[in-house]
């Protein structure tokens, strides 16, 4: 099989899980996949390769609940300066999920692939796997039973594109957990990170703090140096546990006090916990590398800073005016967790507070997999405390994920693992509307069935307006993503 860039999403989006599959683990209260690994490596080989292969992109593994993405960025950037210096040949970074284009999860030297690369990389991994199939006598070696699942697709087509590129300093983020991530076949990756913990995936890695830290711990490996943020006292207790059981040391980061003299290319204080635990990271990667100029606990290399100031990650803690109504500002933070949208409400509060006093503010949210009115009130709770006797929100827009009215999902941001009739009765959008008016009946709260309504609603609010108009839009990265397509689209 052969094709362009349109044609290799079109064929990705066939191995995404349908909603039915996924309800069905969610409630069946199974935990993860305990062959996850096995059936990795057997795929790994399908494709040619050996997990030990793997080796030689000297990988630093990225776990944890809030920040993985951030961290995972500020560690791709730093280590980036020192291509250069010919410390390091090519950087890649692959995370997940993806705002606009599911390329953006594959990076090499901290740009997306190019959809041309992403075309050739994408069908060598999906015909090699067909030739597996039919070496062993399948039946159909193009049916979809020869291909993983979506998520563990591209870890197979990362891994391969970064071998194929000559990268030796690969930052890979785990998808969900840690043990029994399919990121997790590495076998001797040059460091190993924990970001903040949070409950998250109850259904997949328990409801408690140490079953998710035994989880996230899983990418520790032997001798190979361990780092964690800062984290409650009983996750503490069991990664140092599990960093024992694997033979090697964990190392808990404080925030580093040179941070308060740097402009993060990441906005929000929590950002420098994330940030922190980077610069360990990129100084043990660098240290074994030969790098001699490293941060101490009072010291930061040049190198260094130049990485945290110029890293940019799409939908986290985002501020842009908009292109067509000058008077309006969106805020945008892809914030899908307890903990993480109570993030992203100090963040927006403390801009809130620093601003001219705009009394017109515009909420657009949207979580259509998780306890999304439990997500909606976190926001409110916390917007209140910060603000004292302020309300929140004037105008607060429910939308679903779908990004157009016309043409719905832009390919690269299809989903079919959420639930069709949901969406369509706008059952999540309706029971939010409700939960918003019974803590803020005063609240101009509407249901808008597409991402690109919810902002041209914004920009009508906007345009009645003299006043600057704040917007901000959480709840999902799947919804950021739509909002960011639409601004982008939009712009003259």
């Amino acid at each position: 099989m052969q094709g362009d860039y349109n044609a290799a999403v079109a064929a990705l989006n066939t191995l995404q899980s349908n909603f039915s599959i996924v309800d069905a683990i969610r409630k069946s209260g199974r935990g993860m996949n305990k062959n996850a690994i096995p059936e990795m490596i057997e795929w790994v080989k399908k494709l040619g390769y050996e997990p030990a292969d793997f080796d030689r992109l000297k990988a630093v593994h990225v776990a944890g609940t809030k920040g993985k993405g951030s961290t995972s960025s500020f560690i791709a950037s730093i280590l980036g300066q020192y291509v250069a210096e010919a410390k390091v040949n090519k950087t890649g970074l692959y995370t997940s999920p993806h705002l606009r284009f599911v390329r953006e999860r594959i990076q090499i030297d901290n740009k997306p692939l190019t959809e041309e690369q992403f075309a050739k990389y994408f069908f060598e991994t999906w015909n090699r796997l067909e030739a597996a199939a039919k070496a062993a006598g399948h039946a159909d070696p193009s049916s979809k039973e020869t291909k993983p699942v979506y998520f563990r697709f591209l870890t197979l087509m990362a891994l391969h594109t970064y071998i194929s590129e000559g990268v030796d300093a690969a930052v890979i983020e785990c998808g969900i957990g840690g043990e029994f991530d399919s990121t997790n076949i590495l076998v001797k990756p040059s460091v190993t990170a924990v970001t903040s913990l949070g409950i998250d995936h109850v259904a997949m890695l328990g409801d408690t703090i140490d079953s998710i830290a035994w989880h996230k711990a899983g990418v520790f490996k032997p001798g190979v140096p361990a780092f964690s943020a800062p984290q409650p006292e009983e996750a503490v207790r069991v990664l140092h546990e599990r960093a024992a059981e694997r033979n090697t040391k964990l190392d808990l980061v404080d925030i580093h006090p040179e941070l308060e003299n740097i402009k993060l290319g990441l906005a929000a204080d929590f950002q420098k916990t994330n940030a922190s635990v980077a610069i360990a990271a990129a100084g043990a990667y660098l240290r074994q590398v030969g790098v001699e100029d490293l941060p101490t606990s009072t010291y930061l290399p040049q190198a260094f800073r130049k990485g945290l100031e110029d890293v940019h990650l799409g939908g986290r803690c985002e501020t842009r005016t908009d292109a067509t109504t000058s008077n309006l500002k969106w805020h945008i933070d892809g914030g899908h967790t307890l903990e993480s949208i109570e993030l992203a409400a100090r963040w927006f509060g403390s801009l809130i507070s620093s601003s001219t006093n705009s009394s017109t503010r515009i909420l657009i949210f949207n979580q259509q997999t998780r306890d999304a009115s439990s997500l909606a009130l976190k926001l409110h709770e916390t917007l209140v405390s910060a603000l004292a006797d302020q309300k929140p929100f004037s105008h607060a827009f429910f939308c679903t994920n779908t990004t157009y009215a016309e043409s719905g999902f832009r390919p690269d941001l299809t989903s079919i693992n959420t639930n069709a009739s949901d969406i369509e009765t706008l059952s999540v959008q309706n029971a939010l509307a409700e939960t918003w008016k019974g803590v803020d009946n005063s609240c101009d709260v509407r249901v808008l069935r597409t991402v690109e309504e919810a902002v041209k609603a914004a920009r009508d609010v906007a345009g009645q307006s003299k006043e600057e108009v704040m917007v901000l839009a959480t709840g999902s990265l799947h919804l950021v993503g739509g909002v960011v397509e639409v601004l982008e689209g939009d712009k003259p």
